[in-house]
């Protein structure tokens, strides 16, 4: 399989982040569990947005570089109980497997993510938008700018 790339700019992902929480106005919640580490940018926007000053976190392991490994959970959520009333909030939902983790852990919980994907979709209570399952989205936190020399003196 081929696998395509899609840049998202801070901008971009700002953007997005503000079109979710318009969708998130209307419901109050109780705190925020960022899924660590891509959740936690978008989660601390969301948090602004909406007034919510309780964030937590849940951490797991599913990604070594661009491959899926063997999912293994490192913190759980300590005050979110069975998630009634919270908001959890990660960047991505790719495959599903680990949104349907968090979900056995925070079963009551209303799950979002700025961007999915076919197989992790109905994982998702809400996205924003919806990307090709072969794209790897390369996020602002996973780049660096760096100098690019011109075009021409590429071709020597």
């Amino acid at each position: 399989m081929t696998t395509h790339y899609m840049t998202i700019s801070w901008d971009q992902l700002h953007r997005d982040a503000r079109t979710l929480c318009e969708r998130l106005s209307h419901k109050k919640f109780k705190g925020i569990v960022a899924v660590t580490r891509g959740g936690m940018v978008p989660a601390a926007i969301i948090a602004r947005e909406l007034e919510c000053r309780l964030i937590e976190t849940v951490s797991i392991i599913s990604y070594d570089e661009e491959e899926q490994g063997e999912l293994k959970i490192i913190k759980q959520p300590t005050v979110a109980g069975d998630g009634e009333g919270f908001l959890i909030v990660d960047d991505l939902v790719d495959s599903g497997i680990t949104a349907k983790a968090i979900r056995k852990l925070l079963p009551k919980a209303y799950f979002v993510c700025l961007y999915a994907k076919p197989a992790g979709k109905p994982c998702a209570d809400d996205f924003i938008m919806e990307v090709q399952q072969d794209t790897w989205i390369l996020f602002p936190w996973d780049s660096a700018p760096a100098f690019a020399p011109p075009l021409i003196k590429n071709k020597n």
